[in-house]
């Protein structure tokens, strides 16, 4: 649904072949997680704003590289191997953006997994459907799947030798990458 659009419950019910209730705990929980607005005329679909990507992308760089951290204390031989397999998957470059977002979406949550951490793999959970709502790929971006998957082998390598606070800086790193080629694409029109 287009940003700025109206969410009326009626019609939502109607088009998806099921009660209001249904509709109404779903929007309500959408409500909530912030990617639906209430304003004078009810519920619409939240407009996308390049301050929001700035807010995405600085509460996903400090989970992340949190979560990078803890990853690589707390990691076990088979996460290596999942986190492994993923980047192995990565590395031929996809055929389009969507390929592409699901192949890196597996690699980032194989990280989040090694962490064992419930909360913070909710929280990046929950961010990500923020994401969700700017559908260009920062993947697709002249040269950024190469760096993405060389930075994506300095994070394994620093969870691998349990170097945290390596794993930390290089998510750190990767994510600010992400979050300025997302800005550029805002300017350019194409986010």
């Amino acid at each position: 649904m287009e940003p700025g659009g109206p969410l009326i419950e009626t019609r939502l019910a109607e088009q998806y072949g099921v009660s209001r209730t249904p509709v109404r705990e779903a929007l309500s929980r959408l409500e909530q997680d912030g990617l639906v607005e209430r304003g004078p005329r009810g519920l619409t679909v939240r407009e996308r704003r390049p301050e929001e990507i700035l807010d995405i992308y600085e509460t996903r760089i400090v989970l992340e590289s949190n979560l990078a951290r803890v990853a690589a204390e707390r990691r076990t031989s088979f996460d290596l191997v999942r986190i492994s397999q993923r980047l192995e998957a990565a590395k031929q470059k996809p055929r389009d953006g969507h390929e592409a977002a699901i192949t890196n979406r597996a690699f980032h949550q194989s990280i989040w997994e090694a962490g064992h951490n419930a909360p913070l793999f909710d929280l990046l959970q929950r961010l990500d459907l923020h994401l969700l709502r700017y559908p260009a790929t920062t993947l697709f971006f002249p040269g950024r799947w190469e760096q993405a998957h060389h930075e994506h082998s300095e994070i394994l390598e620093a969870i691998s030798t349990r170097d945290a606070d390596h794993a930390a800086e290089s998510a750190k790193k990767h994510f600010t990458a992400a979050r300025d080629i997302r800005l550029q694409l805002w300017e350019e029109g194409l986010a």
